[in-house]
């Protein structure tokens, strides 16, 4: 259990009484099973604090830099400001995608654009969600993201309110992506946004949603983000988390994953900024045939951290997991990577395979990679593994005996490094988009 640090009590403090403001404000809502969870969660938060170093989870991950700030909440925050030119350059250059802005965690409804016509599908805000189809809520909201012993997901269970709702019922399809735009906007103020997001693909359905995350403004902004998925049973859910943030935005973000039998799940994970990252991503088998696949790219510089956590729970049997993350560390930067596979004594049949490649590009640059595996059945094909180096020399020579430039052939290295990654997105615009960012920041660190 996460013990109380005196360098956050300040920041905890403000919080607890940030949150009887925000129950005030709820106009009658206190007495729902909304708020009752919420209650309970902050009780959760209270009783653990902020995650500590000394905790096994958190040794290589400091958020005291974090907790240094005084972050205003989201009761705080004023209507938007910014306006279709000022997100532009973070949209997809084509028309046939859903869009959902959200600024310091609050729905935009203005910027935002919903183009799939299907009754079987919703396509919104949390919030509005709750009340178009609130049985449907109820029946998922925090039943899979565990806040009793993660002190983070507790926080923002308590001040759960809005964030993206993606209701895809049976055997719908949603053809157009949903984009799924969160900015942090600390032009003004520094912010602590906490989007809950809930997507719901139930038997038979299948949707594709992007994440992207952005940050404009001088002052500091902390998003702390919960992502619950219920993929039911023969569903079919890609969803791929950009985080384009800049040297101020810190960013704990968490996603939890139930899948139902012959339900295919898959996760891309890109990390391009931010000063402090921490993902944690887990997915549950919870039925025979389930598969899911796990893909990660982080591009690290200067100062920056990013920590990875992921967990494939093999609980049932005859299931299938890969997992493939990549990094590329340079200057001082730090990556994390613990990924885990637990394979339950009733997964029989189970085949879960797991790699970590990282490329250091200075003497300074540090990776933290811990694979693990925890086995209790005996029928199973499980593997993982783990390198960390330079580029290849014998590489940079066959490139550079056909006349391509040192720093030419170095580009070309990197690219072919992460493309196995990016190649792994089924949205053509993104995968565009994604290859042209990756080239312009292996460009700008040369």
């Amino acid at each position: 259990m996460d013990k109380i640090s005196t360098e956050n009590i300040d920041l905890k403090v403000k919080l607890l009484e940030d949150f009887r403001e925000f129950e005030s404000g709820l106009n009658g809502e206190t007495k729902n099973y909304f708020h009752k969870i919420r209650q309970d969660a902050i009780g959760t938060f209270n009783e653990l604090g902020f995650p500590v170093k000394k905790l096994e989870e958190w040794k290589y991950t400091n958020i005291n830099p974090i907790l240094k700030h005084d972050f205003k909440t989201t009761q705080h925050f004023a209507d938007s400001k910014l306006s279709a030119d000022d997100i532009k350059d973070f949209l997809f250059q084509e028309n046939g995608v859903n869009l959902l802005v959200f600024v310091n965690g609050q729905f935009d409804e203005k910027l935002s654009k919903i183009i799939t016509k299907n009754d079987g599908v919703f396509i919104g805000s949390l919030l509005k969600g709750r009340v178009i189809l609130g049985e449907v809520v109820e029946q998922h909201f925090s039943k899979y993201a565990n806040y009793k012993n993660q002190s983070l997901t507790a926080l923002n269970t308590a001040f759960a309110k809005d964030g993206a709702f993606i209701y895809v019922k049976r055997n719908a399809a949603v053809d157009e992506p949903v984009h799924i735009l969160n900015i942090s906007d600390s032009r003004d103020e520094s912010y602590l946004s906490q989007p809950r997001n809930l997507y719901i693909a139930e038997e038979g359905a299948s949707v594709k949603i992007v994440e992207d995350y952005y940050s404009i403004g001088g002052k500091h902004s902390f998003t702390n983000a919960v992502t619950e998925i219920y993929c039911g049973p023969n569903s079919n859910l890609e969803r791929y988390k950009i985080q384009s943030e800049g040297e101020y935005a810190y960013n704990i973000n968490t996603t939890q994953v139930m899948q139902e039998k012959d339900s295919l799940f898959s996760d891309t994970t890109i990390s391009w900024g931010g000063a402090i990252t921490r993902n944690n991503l887990c997915a549950v088998f919870n039925g025979t045939n389930t598969e899911c696949h796990f893909y990660g790219l982080y591009l690290l510089n200067g100062k920056q951290h990013v920590d990875n956590h992921t967990l494939a729970d093999h609980a049932m049997p005859n299931c299938y997991s890969n997992e493939l993350y990549k990094g590329i560390i340079d200057d001082k930067a730090t990556g994390v990577f613990n990924g885990k596979i637990m394979v339950r004594e009733d997964a029989q049949k189970t085949n879960a395979y797991q790699s970590n490649g990282n490329i250091l590009l200075s003497e300074d640059a540090t990776i933290y990679s811990k694979p693990q595996l925890e086995i209790f059945a005996d029928d199973v094909k499980c593997s993982h593994g783990a390198t960390t180096g330079q580029l290849n020399n014998e590489e940079m020579f066959y490139l550079r005996a056909r006349g391509i430039g040192k720093e030419e052939a170095r580009i070309l290295l990197l690219n072919a490094f992460a493309g196995d990654v990016i190649d792994s997105v089924k949205i053509d615009s993104l995968k565009k988009k994604l290859r042209n960012t990756l080239s312009k920041k292996l460009t700008k660190e040369n």
